[in-house]
């Protein structure tokens, strides 16, 4: 199957990743992101104990099923528990309704796929990654990724793939298996280009489709101040400076730093889709602003020339 080329909808913000985030403001978030032409939408049981893809689904139910892409991940299963409390810790203010449990089993992948449709409202989805399996080699790979190639096999899913903070293992896994896509998050950025070095050339040869996630960095990119996050925790001093100097040479080039940081990460010929995460319409519609605002090659080349940028892409 393919990927919708382009910008793609990260659906963490609306199961409140961090800050809590109400139905009404979900539902206009991910209608803002149809009107912009955004027709791919990734989410996880992790997402806010299930949140997002209950909240991804009910506002999806509107529209044609043959006209989007959807994405979900397994890896973690979610068990119910009455200890109360809310879910802080993992990032989500959401009440602490149940546990994530990893699960890389053939029967864990099945059990959380499931339950995973029952949330969204879906009879299938469109590519199901295997979530994070740093901690997991051994397992993803001897029960995880057979048990999706099997779903793959029984028309139960149309894509397979894993999706991860690193370039390293998905190299593996572009290499070692028959995935069709994997999803690097944080790894092909202005910040971070570790994926430039063996996962983006063997994903071209292998005609493998990639996905970038964090495509901010979790923030420093969008925003660059003291403060600001990078990889979901406080910016070291140096990045932070490196940041604002990007971001200074895009103002003198008419652009922001945003543009051209979703820039620089759909110029790969390895990538496909970048994921924007949007918590609100009004972010969705500034992201899809800076998608489609051209970036000057005088940019890229100062950029080069102060040592801020070492790779030749993009041109």
């Amino acid at each position: 199957m393919s990927i919708p080329r382009g910008l793609g909808f990260g659906a963490a913000a609306i199961a409140n990743l961090y800050t809590e985030v109400t139905d009404e403001q979900a539902h206009e978030a991910v209608s803002a992101a149809w009107q912009r032409g955004i027709r791919y939408y990734d989410t996880a049981p992790h997402y806010g104990l299930g949140l997002s893809e209950r909240r991804l689904g009910a506002a999806l139910r509107e529209h044609p099923r043959e006209e989007y892409t959807v994405s979900t991940k397994v890896g973690r299963r979610l068990e119910p528990q009455a200890e109360g409390g809310d879910d802080l810790g993992h990032g989500f203010a959401v009440p602490a309704t149940h546990r994530r449990v990893w699960d890389f089993t053939a029967d864990g992948i099945r059990r959380t796929l499931e339950a995973g449709l029952e949330r969204l409202g879906l009879d299938h989805v469109d590519i199901v990654y295997l979530h994070d399996p740093d901690d997991h080699a051994e397992q993803a790979f001897r029960e995880g990724y057979p048990a999706l190639e099997k779903l793959r096999s029984e028309g139960v899913v149309g894509a397979i793939g894993a999706g991860m903070n690193q370039a390293e293992m998905l190299t593996r896994f572009v290499r070692d298996t028959d995935v069709d896509v994997v999803l690097c998050a944080g790894r092909y950025t202005l910040l971070d280009q570790s994926a430039l070095t063996e996962l983006l050339p063997a994903a071209v040869e292998r005609g493998v489709s990639v996905v970038i996630g964090g495509a901010f960095n979790s923030g420093l990119l969008a925003d660059p101040k003291p403060g600001a996050t990078y990889n979901y925790a406080e910016a070291p001093g140096e990045l932070l400076d490196k940041a604002l100097r990007m971001k200074e040479i895009a103002r003198r080039h008419g652009i922001t730093l945003r543009a051209a940081a979703l820039a620089f990460c759909t110029a790969h010929p390895a990538v496909t889709s970048v994921l924007v995460g949007a918590r609100s319409a009004a972010e969705v519609h500034d992201c899809a602003d800076q998608f489609a605002t051209p970036v000057p090659a005088a940019f890229w080349q100062e950029l080069r020339d102060t040592g801020l940028l070492v790779t030749e892409e993009p041109s």
